[in-house]
C-alpha cells in the first residue's frame, strides 16, 4: 500500500481548500466563532481543523471512504488484518474489545493488574471477571504480568471462559509472554485480547518487546497518544483472525462511541501511521539509545535505582521496554510521589508517573538531546535535594496474599446494589460496592463485589495520609467506604 498517502490529512486539506461554508456542527464554524483569549491560548489552526467527519471531510454516504481507507492503510503497517480508529480513548476501547468477546453474565479470564478503565468494563458490560493474579514482584513491590501456566489454570478451571484480557505492557513497561498466553488460549479456542495501551510504537522497532498482532493475540488496543504522535484520546483496535468478528467488533464500538468523532483524532492517527513507516525505525533507535543513556547515567546517582533488563533476567517478565524509564527512589528516603512533586514544584518536570517506590518517565520518538539533559539535571537536583523533602508518614504495604481479595459478587451486581456508608474501621468483612484506586496509575486496591480486609484498609488509609490520590472513592480519604447493605 501506498503509505505516502493520508486520506484524512488530504480530505481535510481539500475541505480547507474548497472552502465550504458548514451550517451544522461544530458551532464554532471552524474557528470564527471562537473567543480570541481561547485562541490566543490554544491556537486557531485546532479550531480550523475541527471539523465533522461526514458532510465536512467526507459526503452523507461516505462514497469517498476516508476512514476506511486510513484504517486500512494502519492495518497494513502494523500487520493486522482490520484496524478501527476510536476517539474515546483506549479506556472505551477496553469496554468495547471486552463486549466483542463476551456478553452479560459470561465468564471472561482477566489480569487482575487491570486499570481501572478494565473493572470499569466488567461493572457496565455484566461479565462476570475470572481474575488471573499477575506475579508479583515483593522487592519491587511491583505487579508483572502473568504467565501462560497462570492461564492455563484458570482456564482449566473454567473452560466455559469467552476469552481472556492481558495487559502488557504494564504501567511500569514490564511485559508478558503475549505467544505463550495466545497459544494456550487458542489451544481452548478462546480469543486474547491485549490491551496494549502502552505499546503504540512497538511494532515500528526490532530492539522493542513484542508487538500482539505479531505475537498471534487476535486483538490488540493501543492508545496512540500514550507512546506515538498523536493527540489524547487517540485509540486503535487491531484485529486478526476469525475468533472476534470485526462485524461485532464494529457493531459494539458504534454501541458505546461517539456519534461526534473528533477530525483532530483521525488526522493525527493517520499522519502518525505516514511517520512511523517512514522514519519509525530511526526516530526509534534514537529513542532507544537514548533511554539506555539516561538509564544509565541516573543508575550512577546516589539512591536511584532503575529498573531495566534484570527484572526479565530474573523470570519476572517476558520482556521490558526500554523506552519506560522506571526509578525506585526509596533509598532517598522519600516516596515516589514526593519525587514527582518535588521535580514538578522545583524543576518544572512532569514525570509520567509514580507510586509510593518510584517514578516512571516515558522517553519517546519525540525528546532530543535538550529534554535528556533536562530530565538528567532534574534527577541530580532531586538526589542533591532530597534530605531537605519534609518525611511524610509511611505507607503500610501488603504483602502480595494480602492484595488477592475474595469476589463475593459479580462487580456490576457489587456496584448496583443497595448500599450503605461505613467507617473504615467497621468496613472489614464487607462487600464493596465502589472501585478504590491508588492513582497513579489507577489501578483498584479493591473492586466491586470484592470483601474489604483490614490490611487492605490499612494500607489505603496509610496511603492517603502520605498523600496518595484515590479520585473514584465515595470518600476520597477512606474514612468511610460505600459497601452492599446487609438485608
Amino acid at each position: 500500500m501506498d503509505h505516502s498517502r493520508v486520506p484524512v490529512l488530504e480530505a481535510l486539506q481539500e475541505f480547507r481548500r474548497r472552502g465550504d461554508t458548514v451550517f451544522g456542527p461544530p458551532g464554532h464554524r471552524q474557528g470564527r466563532g471562537v473567543d480570541p483569549r481561547v485562541a490566543e491560548i490554544v491556537g486557531l489552526d485546532v479550531f480550523r481543523s475541527d471539523v465533522l467527519s461526514l458532510n465536512g471531510l467526507d459526503d452523507r454516504r461516505q462514497s469517498q471512504g476516508v476512514i476506511s481507507k486510513a484504517q486500512e492503510l494502519m492495518a497494513d503497517a502494523v500487520g493486522a488484518e482490520h484496524a478501527f480508529f476510536s476517539t474515546c480513548g483506549s479506556s472505551l476501547s477496553v469496554k468495547t474489545a471486552m463486549l466483542s468477546v463476551a456478553g452479560p453474565g459470561e465468564k471472561m479470564l482477566l489480569s487482575r493488574n487491570a486499570h481501572k478503565s478494565v473493572i470499569a468494563a466488567v461493572v457496565v458490560n455484566g461479565v462476570e471477571p475470572i481474575w488471573v493474579h499477575p506475579k508479583f514482584d515483593a522487592e519491587r513491590h511491583i505487579a508483572h504480568p502473568p504467565e501462560p501456566d497462570d492461564v492455563r489454570r484458570r482456564l482449566e478451571e473454567h473452560p466455559d471462559a469467552k476469552g481472556m484480557l492481558l495487559i502488557t505492557p504494564t504501567d511500569w513497561g514490564t511485559c508478558a509472554d503475549i505467544r505463550g498466553v495466545a497459544r494456550v488460549c487458542h489451544e481452548y479456542d478462546v480469543p486474547l485480547i491485549v490491551d496494549e495501551a502502552w505499546g503504540a510504537h512497538l511494532p515500528f522497532h526490532p530492539a522493542l518487546p513484542a508487538w500482539g498482532m505479531d505475537a498471534e493475540a487476535d486483538l490488540v488496543v493501543t492508545s496512540v497518544h500514550k507512546m506515538g504522535g498523536a493527540v489524547e484520546q487517540s485509540s486503535v483496535f487491531h484485529l486478526q483472525y476469525d475468533r472476534v468478528s470485526p462485524e461485532a467488533l464494529k457493531q459494539r464500538e458504534d454501541l458505546l462511541g461517539t456519534t461526534s468523532a473528533s477530525s483532530l483524532v483521525f488526522a493525527t492517527l493517520d499522519g502518525w501511521r505516514r511517520q512511523m513507516v517512514q522514519h519509525g525505525h530511526d526516530l526509534l533507535e534514537a529513542a532507544v539509545r537514548r533511554a539506555h543513556r539516561i538509564r544509565a547515567t541516573a543508575g550512577e546517582l546516589p539512591g536511584l535505582r532503575p529498573m531495566g533488563q534484570e527484572v526479565v533476567d530474573e523470570g519476572l517478565a517476558a520482556e521490558f521496554d526500554p523506552l519506560k524509564l522506571v526509578i525506585d527512589v526509596r533509598e532517598l528516603g522519600i516516596s515516589g510521589m514526593q519525587a514527582a512533586e518535588w521535580l514538578r514544584t522545583h524543576r518544572h518536570v512532569d514525570v509520567g508517573g509514580s507510586d509510593t517506590c518510584r517514578i516512571s518517565a516515558s522517553i519517546t520518538h519525540a525528546d532530543d538531546d535538550g529534554t535528556e539533559k533536562i530530565l538528567l539535571d532534574s534527577l541530580r537536583a532531586l538526589v542533591e535535594s532530597a534530605d531537605t523533602i519534609e518525611r511524610q508518614p509511611p505507607v503500610h504495604l501488603p504483602e502480595a496474599s494480602a492484595l488477592e481479595l475474595e469476589q463475593a459478587m459479580l462487580p456490576r451486581d457489587a456496584f448496583f446494589a443497595e448500599v450503605d456508608h461505613v467507617p473504615a474501621e467497621r468496613a472489614a468483612g464487607r462487600i464493596a460496592a465502589e472501585m478504590i484506586s491508588p492513582y497513579p496509575p489507577g489501578v483498584p486496591v479493591i473492586a466491586p463485589g470484592e470483601v474489604i480486609t483490614d490490611e487492605v484498609l490499612d494500607y489505603l488509609r496509610s496511603g492517603v495520609e502520605h498523600g496518595v490520590l484515590i479520585p473514584d472513592a465515595a470518600d476520597q480519604s477512606v474514612k468511610t467506604l460505600r459497601v452492599v447493605a446487609r438485608h
